[in-house]
């Protein structure tokens, strides 16, 4: 049981997902559609490889996929639908050409540094199976995908008002001022790499830019863009009380549509703990402590995930 314990939360949203009527057939077209995706991209190469990189590749793609089934088989006002999945879908181009990048370069040939991590977290926890627990952890990305992820673009995509309210248009402010600050700081981290390497300094900080203010500002970015096409889906959120009241009898739809709302929540917590704790922050900062000798004045001085300005 230990092994599929990840497993649960996500198959939990999942049959929520599935269980509202407005929801059930974009659902299950994209379930199908992220199975696919994910059992030819990860899932046969890691069971030949035993590396769990392929990820970085299937992940992204499969966020372009949900925001493509979201569009075609939502019922909502088409300008809202194609506005959520719009956004999405550029939320997975970015990452999604980056990673196939790497692959052609080969830089997924190799285990990438936060998935090595992995391996020292599945030994502390008595997971010896290392094959099962590569696979049980890149089905839990794909189901991600299927569940909460999907959350707020087909809650989105389903309301049917055709006029934009404040909510929204704040929503979408903070995804693509997000999304831009994401893009700046990758550039910044490619720029100063590219410096070193031409002045032959090898295993230096990166202190420039965004990073000064927070030690990952890609990843604290990421997790704001998520945050925005939450809020972009609450109106639609508290819309939905109304349609819940039509399709269901009594009190279940009440609860249903506040179980909705917590799975909104959730993915902005489950976000936050995957960039932070999972594949992110904590799990690439393990070797750069190792590889970086300024990396541990760096941590003093710099906040691990929240922008601030430099501790004295």
């Amino acid at each position: 049981m230990k092994y599929f314990r990840p497993l649960i939360p996500y198959l939990v949203g999942l049959a929520l997902l599935l269980t509202i009527p407005v929801f059930r057939d974009v659902g299950i077209y994209n379930t199908v559609g992220q199975a696919l995706l994910f059992i030819f991209v990860v899932c046969i190469p890691i069971s030949r490889t035993g590396r769990m990189s392929y990820v970085d590749i299937a992940w992204p793609w499969g966020l372009v996929l949900l925001g493509i089934i979201s569009f075609i088989f939502s019922d909502g006002y088409w300008l809202r639908s194609l506005l959520i999945s719009g956004m999405v879908i550029l939320v997975g181009l970015r990452m999604g050409l980056g990673a196939l990048k790497m692959w052609k370069s080969g830089h997924l040939d190799k285990e990438l540094p936060r998935y090595e991590y992995q391996h020292i977290r599945w030994k502390k926890r008595g997971k010896d199976n290392t094959q099962l627990a590569l696979q049980v952890d890149a089905i839990s990305q794909g189901l991600a995908n299927t569940s909460f992820l999907a959350l707020p673009i087909f809650i989105t995509a389903s309301n049917t008002n055709q006029s934009l309210g404040v909510i929204e248009v704040i929503g979408i402010l903070i995804w693509a001022v997000a999304l831009v600050m994401e893009s700046v700081a990758d550039f910044q981290k490619l720029g100063f790499l590219k410096r070193m390497k031409k002045t032959g300094m090898r295993n230096q900080v990166c202190n420039v830019g965004l990073w000064k203010y927070t030690r990952h500002p890609n990843y604290f970015a990421e997790w704001m863009v998520w945050n925005g096409l939450i809020i972009m889906a609450i109106p639609s959120w508290l819309d939905l009380r109304d349609i819940q009241v039509e399709l269901f009898n009594g009190q279940v739809d009440q609860i249903f549509w506040l179980l909705i709302g917590i799975g909104l929540i959730y993915v902005s917590r489950m976000m936050y703990i995957t960039l932070v704790y999972a594949t992110g922050a904590i799990p690439s900062e393990y070797f750069s402590v190792k590889k970086r000798p300024g990396y541990k004045e760096y941590q003093k001085q710099t906040n691990l995930f929240f922008p601030r300005v430099k501790k004295k």
